[in-house]
């Protein structure tokens, strides 16, 4: 009887460690101060607004950025941010800048920097997902290996930045 009582404990023990264990050191609030995520959000171009960045996870949405001229308005550019996209690791969001009816720039803003392996991974993913939207001039790309969740966002932020822009690939 003793063992089984034993036995049953440190089971219990044992899930509690298990299912309290936290996969990243990123925290509850998101990536600390001066981080690419503290980019300011910019749209010019043809009054095209992009997604609602968010500033954390226990805030709601804030308004989206506001057209401003520049001199890429002047010759028919038009940049877009996309939506944040919450991801396991932390938010993603992307800027696409298109002209003459083709996607000339893709820029990350926000990707999950918790730790140094977010940054690592993220140092050769967003170069390769960036290449891809401008290979298939589309967000439909194939995900980089080792980098899925951050895959994901980008391609969700890029969605949401193509939508707004009206973008038809």
């Amino acid at each position: 009887m003793r063992r089984i009582t034993m036995w049953i404990v440190s089971t219990v023990c044992g899930l509690v460690l298990l299912f309290s264990y936290r996969t990243s050191t990123m925290g509850a609030h998101g990536p600390g101060p001066g981080t690419v995520a503290d980019a300011p959000g910019i749209v010019s171009g043809p009054q095209v607004a992009g997604g609602t960045p968010e500033s954390g996870p226990e805030s709601g949405p804030t308004p989206g950025p506001t057209p401003s001229p520049t001199p890429e308005a002047a010759r028919g550019d038009t940049v877009v941010n996309g939506s944040v996209a919450q991801t396991r690791w932390g938010p993603v969001q992307v800027r696409v800048r298109i002209s003459g009816g083709r996607i000339t720039d893709v820029t990350a803003l926000r990707v999950p920097n918790g730790n140094l392996r977010d940054q690592e991974i993220n140092d050769y993913a967003v170069p390769q997902l960036r290449q891809e939207v401008l290979d298939a001039q589309s967000a439909d790309i194939d995900t980089v290996g080792g980098a899925t969740v951050t895959s994901d966002g980008y391609v969700r932020s890029l969605q949401a930045a193509l939508d707004a822009a009206h973008f038809k690939g």
